[in-house]
């Protein structure tokens, strides 16, 4: 499992690499009220990781944190003690 861990960053890191070399081409960005100066490969990579983590961000609040918060309500509810039986009504038949 490692050695397959080790092999995806690697190809990660030699794609990051490759995008970098091939996009050397200087970029202004220019928002309200600053601008950067950087390379067109620097910006596809920025723009792909804040993609990602706004997306995960978006998948841990609309889905993870509510099942969590289920799971949790299930656990404690599984775990509350048991309600006492209810008394039973003295049967009619006497035993005679």
């Amino acid at each position: 499992m490692k050695a397959v861990r080790l092999l995806i960053l690697l190809a990660v890191l030699v794609g990051g690499l490759v995008i970098g070399s091939l996009n050397s081409q200087p970029v202004d960005i220019r928002l309200a009220f600053w601008a950067l100066h950087t390379t067109s490969g620097l910006a596809i990579i920025v723009s792909l990781l804040l993609g990602a983590l706004v997306g995960g961000g978006l998948v841990l609040a609309g889905v993870v944190i509510p099942l969590y918060s289920r799971l949790r309500r299930a656990n404690k509810a599984a775990a509350a003690p048991a309600a006492a039986p209810a008394p039973q009504a003295p049967s009619p038949f006497d035993g005679r």
